[in-house]
């Protein structure tokens, strides 16, 4: 029987199957979660589903339906999809839903990502940890789901053509100079979406020469593994951008709500000049806004926000703190150091494609490479995150803490400390794993190295 404590996580439901959950426990999650969604109150009598390609993505989703169906509500099945495509179909049909994914995780992970209607997130403290508890209970009875009152079968709808006009429709491509742009799907459901939106599968031709790598779906990730964030993962991108003398390069993890982007040389583009570009771009058509940033995007990011005349609000790492406050501050975006995005007409949700979206306008509406365009916003050096495998978490953080006595202290979220000449380090303890997660921002790529490795040491001595 699964322990559902071991894969139900902060945001989501994370594990191995069939070992750590299978197609039981997936019905017994779809049952509590609609239970929470009925006794709560939420509008409706319908539950939207979808799934990336791995191999058991299909059969977790129709067990998980079967839940839903046994506590009265019925299901629109999108089959196929990207995770921002889930959180599309919540908000323009108004549905709860469910993303059966593992995101970047290997082949033998899989997951749920679950919000209301309208795409708000669940969590454990906004009703994942009830949805746990009851689903595990119906496992300890002996039932993956209670017998309820027939419901209508499952209703399958394809949603890719609408999903593809609402994003053609919040950034105007049809206007910019040719690009010639390589995608690397990672085999993932990029390769599903990018011929929808970026290509001409559904809607009219954009002026976009699309290079494809690893379109294919296999969920086995033949390639690579589906994870940009690791630099190993972007070198094919990063080789054919350059073999191909292209203008752009794109990389979209496994479910496809994360887009990382590489210039005309190949060189990787941080996710902080992204937020720092695309915030710009919002607040040119929403003048005074306020945009939301992760703790550690690079301070160039609230730099450049004032600069453009918006507001700029730190937020703690993890996208249900990162909704939450721009849904408390009506935000128009919001970004991460994960290459995660945010965007108020998107539902306040993620999307890549809506980021790649608005780097590709922004490029080719003016003739400079992409190299010199990112310039003007990566105005810092930064190390990337560094992780150590440490036993005692707390006790080093206050080690490191007691060693910089002159730093600005800020425990929002782990250990960051601020030093007079501009540079600063984020120090935090991972969720799931004995690791302290380090990222060391400076002035200049000696300072950056010099602190980076002197942190480094005290952690792991």
């Amino acid at each position: 029987m699964s322990d559902l404590s071991q894969i139900v996580k902060a945001y989501d439901v994370r594990g191995t199957v069939p070992d750590q959950w299978d197609e039981r426990a997936a019905e017994a999650l779809g049952a509590a979660f609609t239970h929470l969604l009925n006794t709560t109150g939420e509008p409706g009598d319908q539950v939207v589903v979808g799934h990336d390609m791995r191999a058991t993505s299909p059969g977790l989703a129709a067990a998980f339906g079967a839940g839903v169906r046994a506590e009265g509500r019925s299901v629109v099945e999108i089959g196929l999809a990207s995770t921002d495509m889930l959180y599309y179909a919540s908000g323009a049909l108004g549905l709860p839903g469910a993303m059966f994914t593992a995101s970047h995780n290997p082949a033998r992970y899989n997951g749920i990502k679950m919000c209301r209607a309208g795409a708000r997130p669940i969590g454990q403290d906004s009703g994942l940890a009830e949805i746990r508890d009851r689903a595990q209970a119906l496992l300890e009875k002996g039932e993956a789901a209670p017998t309820g009152e027939p419901t209508p079968p499952a209703r399958q709808r394809d949603l890719r053509p609408e999903y593809a006009a609402h994003l053609r429709g919040l950034v105007d491509l049809a206007g910019i100079r040719p690009l010639k742009v390589v995608v690397d799907a990672g085999n993932g459901m990029g390769g599903h979406t990018v011929p929808s939106v970026l290509g001409d599968a559904v809607l009219p031709a954009l002026p976009l020469e699309i290079v494809p790598l690893y379109f294919e779906l296999d969920g086995t990730f033949p390639h690579h593994e589906a994870n940009p964030l690791d630099p190993a993962n972007l070198v094919d991108l990063q080789r054919a951008v350059v073999a191909h003398g292209a203008d752009v390069g794109l990389a979209f993890d496994g479910d496809a709500d994360r887009c990382f982007a590489v210039d005309e040389r190949g060189e990787p583009v941080s996710p902080s000049a992204i937020t720092a570009l695309v915030a710009a771009r919002e607040l040119a058509k929403h003048p005074g806004a306020t945009v939301i940033h992760g703790l550690i995007t690079s301070r160039a990011v609230p730099e450049i926000i004032r600069e453009h005349g918006g507001n700029p609000v730190v937020a703690r790492v993890g996208h249900s703190f990162i909704k939450a406050e721009m849904a408390r501050t009506n935000a128009v975006f919001g970004g991460e150091h994960s290459a995660h995005y945010y965007f108020r007409d998107f539902w306040f949700a993620d999307t890549g494609m809506l980021a790649a979206m608005h780097l590709l306008a922004a490029l080719g509406e003016q003739d400079r490479p992409l190299s010199e365009l990112a310039a003007g916003y990566e105005r810092y050096v930064a190390s990337g995150e560094i992780n150590s495998t440490v036993a005692d978490q707390a006790g080093k953080v206050a080690q490191v803490r007691a060693a910089y006595p002159e730093a600005e202290v800020d425990t929002m979220d782990g250990l960051t400390l601020r030093f007079p000449d501009g540079a600063w380090f984020n120090l935090r303890a991972s969720n799931t794993e004995p690791l302290l997660r380090l990222n060391v921002e400076a002035p200049t790529r000696d300072r950056m190295a010099a602190l980076r490795d002197e942190v480094l040491e005290r952690v792991r001595r």
